[in-house]
């Protein structure tokens, strides 16, 4: 069996279906959401507020000013990326509810999918000082991405069994890294070569982001394709009414009877943290690497490039690594080397590319594994009928997300007018997430959900 083909117990056309919604949406992570969507949007703030673009010698410090506030330059993609997910704490759950009582589940993904689509196709437009569009835009796809997310983690259970989650999980996680290798390789010829091709590097930068959009659109018509969709399966009835009031009231039964599953709220909450360190990490890296150490977008790309091509490999290398260590075991042991990575980032030489490139390497070789069986595992955690719902709670600290993070990344960046102690203050994200990790019971906590035991050890 090929590495990247479907287990023998798992429909094929829905594996396919299923992983290539990660091949669609790396798109938009990667091109705009890791790349260069965060130092683009910071540089057209940075020209509105000082009529240039800031660098490491002569940064821009005059603030924006946002509802009243003053707003720097610098943070302003991290605040928007705060606000987002603050919502989606309001919105995610329901959008979740609504799923499991939903039989049409992949249309509902690909609903929002296609209006985030639409929202990173737009960014084409952010110039001229439009940083407010871009932010909104920013906002915009982040909360689709969230939503379609919601469900698409949900359907992870409806097409794998146990025993074949963390492979399904994994190869799936491997074909969104090799999507979003191949969009970002065409990207950087697209900036490298912007002269040559007749045209300014924003521009460049512009036609980008509008190819992420298109890609995350297109591609998601096979999943929409290639999925089916099912009655819902044991759901509680709450009250009378139609679907979105008996969403509520199913979100306000689960809140209220929260307790009932400890080992799934405790793995949550871990992951809340961790993921939040994961994430922020992630965005931010392209904005350190610019603002920080002074390289230019070229090497930014070349440098997620090899963060993704080694993501391919590791996300493949984690699902065996589980196999024979245990899931929990696999995800603490990338935790580790997270702090270790943060560490070194605060400890990089400006203007060095062999040590930046290390980093990068280290990066991809933790980055899919940790967040892929991050995923099949909970889904063992999960009571029949919730998975959207819970998967909801889940999404709040996933993949372009995460609030805290971010929060405090932009704070500390502002409070000190420096981004190397902004990085190392996410190392802290990641301790707590292993501490609390470490008292999580697997077995404990998929027989509270009344979930099958997978045969391998979790």
């Amino acid at each position: 069996m090929g590495i990247l083909s479907a287990p023998a117990s798992v429909d094929k056309r829905e594996y396919w279906g299923f992983s290539l919604y990660d091949w669609a949406n790396s798109g938009y992570v990667t091109t705009v959401g890791t790349v260069l969507f965060a130092p683009y949007l910071t540089s057209v703030a940075e020209t509105a507020a000082c009529g240039r673009v800031g660098t490491t010698d002569d940064p821009c410090t005059t603030n924006l000013h946002v509802l009243g506030l003053g707003i720097s330059p610098g943070s302003l993609a991290f605040y928007v990326v705060t606000v987002a997910t603050l919502l989606s704490a309001l919105v995610l759950p329901i959008v979740g509810a609504i799923a499991d009582r939903s039989p049409r589940k992949k249309l509902l993904m690909c609903g929002f999918a296609w209006a985030g689509a639409l929202a990173a196709c737009c960014m084409v437009f952010v110039t001229d000082g439009r940083w407010a569009l871009g932010a909104l835009l920013l906002f915009l796809g982040n909360l689709c991405l969230g939503s379609s997310l919601v469900v698409y983690d949900s359907i992870l259970i409806d097409i794998a069994g146990p025993d074949d989650r963390d492979d399904v999980s994994s190869r799936a996680w491997a074909f969104g890294y090799l999507g979003g290798f191949i969009l970002l390789a065409i990207n950087l010829g697209v900036v490298t070569a912007h002269d040559a091709l007749g045209m300014d590097k924003a521009t460049a930068v512009r036609l980008s982001l509008l190819s992420a959009g298109l890609w995350w659109g297109l591609f998601t018509f096979i999943p929409y394709r290639k999925l089916k969709n099912r009655p819902p399966a044991n759901v509680v009835q709450v009250g009378g009414g139609n679907l979105i009031r008996q969403s509520f009231g199913q979100l306000f039964a689960t809140l209220k009877h929260v307790r009932t599953y400890p080992m799934t709220l405790l793995f949550l909450v871990a992951y809340l943290f961790f993921n939040d360190g994961i994430q922020t990490v992630i965005s931010v890296s392209s904005t350190y690497g610019e603002k920080q150490l002074g390289f230019e977008t070229q090497i930014l790309i070349m440098t997620i490039l090899l963060v993704q091509f080694i993501a391919f490999f590791g996300a493949l290398a984690f699902g065996r690594f589980a196999k024979r260590y245990g899931t929990k075991n696999t995800i603490m042991g990338g935790l580790v080397v997270w702090m270790l990575i943060v560490i070194a980032g605060f400890l990089l030489p400006a203007h060095q590319i062999a040590p930046f490139l290390a980093m990068g390497a280290a990066i991809g070789i933790v980055l899919g594994g940790t967040q892929a069986l991050s995923r099949s595992a909970f889904s063992q955690l999960i009571p029949r009928g919730r998975e959207a719902e819970y998967f909801s709670l889940y999404q709040a600290g996933e993949r372009g997300t995460s609030w805290l993070g971010t929060l405090v990344f932009g704070l500390v960046h502002q409070i000190t007018g420096s981004y190397r102690p902004a990085i190392v203050a996410l190392g802290l994200f990641f301790v707590v997430g292993l501490v609390l990790l470490t008292r999580v019971d697997m077995r404990r906590g998929i027989t509270e959900a009344g979930n099958t035991q997978p045969t391998v050890l979790v």
